[in-house]
């Protein structure tokens, strides 16, 4: 299904004990797989991938953000009796003859919990006080609410006035209003959240099957980088990505496993992947996926494994892999820490939903108005960071400063990606563009 390279050759790029003409020649098998657009890139991902099948019962305090195994039927009316939906008075429609004013005799009360229990059959003029949440006696049909009702004290609550004709029902919740006995409340795959986990406690849930979680690996890779907090010798930079994936992959259902840094060694490379690969569903590195001297990543997954997609005609991320290291899916995201972040979002993401079994949704997206002039030389689409604000009727996005693919800081208060189509050149303020907010993407 997709185009696979799997170089079987004696020959690899960088043996160093062969000449270098023909190491050069071998870099040219990697342009057999051709750049693709991000959607059909994606597609290709995700439809080529199964959910994992393993599930577990967990208690609802622990399954927020897990995705469900199978359906969850509701197994009580909920509402399980007809209750009151505002503070008032109960009455029987019917009873209400002729024309209002109406005078009612109270002749006791309904609480939440606390049921009215009639000591004798209720009369054509009589009703009782009820409060929202409240069950209604099998009698009485109606709420009036208590702001057109007239209380007379004379005795306490003794007697209500009200000029309100109410229809049979009013101010009432039906039996299974909320959600009826036999009928579906969760759907496998679906990604739970406080309110679902709500939903199944007022159903009287206490637990609830959920998809066993993958099992991800992260690398980054390069000689340069070094872990925050030490010193800095000349050319080397603090390591950033490792901790930008760790916190983006803990708004999944996921277990992730942080393996530090790889330095550009082919050798080194090799084992780790494999090591790793063995141990996990899916492997994430950063760095060493592009076209320099010093990227080993991809002449090393083909050597283990398959590469089935590299590069994307998206800026910024064009350099990615995708493939397999015998049962594991591997993503080589590229280095700057921007492209990994819209790498990740946008392609690594809904395959490790896919692999956590959830349902795949739409990604959210809004119509806005650029305010600033935008640069964009067609070819690939482009993601630039921005700024999503309500003015007036309208959306309007700006753009975060500089938008090179090494600043970080073009996420800083950034809420939204820009998405500027291939086709497109130069943007003009005021030209209506697609945005992805932040908010949905993660």
């Amino acid at each position: 299904m997709y185009p696979q390279i799997s170089l079987r050759l004696a020959i690899w790029q960088r043996n160093k004990e062969l000449p270098r003409f023909l190491t050069q020649a071998t870099w040219s098998w990697r342009y057999v797989i051709e750049p693709l657009d991000l959607n059909e890139a994606i597609d290709r991902i995700v439809s080529g991938i199964e959910p994992l099948p393993g599930e577990e019962l967990v208690d609802l305090d622990t399954a927020d953000n897990r995705v469900a195994a199978r359906d969850v039927i509701a197994a009580v009316d909920l509402p399980p009796f007809p209750s009151s939906a505002m503070d008032g008075i109960a009455v029987a429609a019917s009873a209400l003859a002729g024309a209002p004013p109406f005078e009612l005799k109270i002749v006791g009360d309904s609480r939440a919990g606390h049921p009215f229990t009639a000591a004798a059959p209720l009369a054509a003029n009589d009703c009782i006080r009820i409060f929202t949440g409240a069950s209604l006696p099998p009698e009485l049909d109606c709420v009036v609410i208590q702001e057109d009702c007239e209380f007379h004290r004379d005795q306490p609550y003794a007697r209500a006035t009200t000029h309100v004709r109410p229809e049979p029902g009013a101010n009432v919740r039906p039996v299974g209003h909320d959600v009826a006995a036999g009928e579906r409340i969760i759907s496998a795959g679906e990604r739970l959240n406080a309110f679902s986990v709500g939903w199944l406690s007022a159903c009287g849930e206490t637990k609830v099957a959920v998809r066993q979680r993958p099992k991800v690996s992260i690398f980054a890779t390069g000689d340069e980088l070094r872990e925050p907090g030490g010193e800095l010798e000349p050319g080397a930079i603090f390591e950033s990505n490792r901790i930008l994936l760790r916190r983006m992959l803990a708004r999944l259902p996921v277990e992730v496993a942080d393996l530090g840094i790889l330095p550009d060694d082919p050798a080194v490379i090799h084992d780790a992947l494999l090591n790793a690969a063995a141990n996990s569903d899916l492997l994430i590195t950063s760095a060493g996926v592009s076209v320099g001297e010093a990227d080993f990543v991809t002449d090393v997954l083909q050597r283990i494994g398959t590469l089935e997609i590299w590069r994307l005609l998206i800026k910024p991320g064009k350099p990615l892999a995708f493939g397999r290291i015998k049962d594991c899916l591997f993503f080589g995201l590229p280095g700057n820490p921007v492209s990994t972040a819209v790498t990740y979002l946008t392609v690594a993401q809904p395959a490790l939903l896919k692999l956590c079994g959830a349902n795949r949704a739409a990604q959210p997206e809004f119509l806005a108005l650029l305010a600033d002039d935008v640069q964009h030389k067609p070819g690939r689409e482009e993601f630039q960071r921005g700024v999503l604000e309500q003015s007036g009727e309208k959306l309007i996005v700006r753009i975060t400063g500089d938008q090179s693919s090494n600043r970080l800081a073009s996420f800083h208060a950034a809420n939204c990606l820009i998405r500027i189509p291939k086709a497109e050149g130069d943007l003009a303020a005021g030209t209506q563009v697609r945005v992805l907010p932040l908010g949905g993407i993660l």
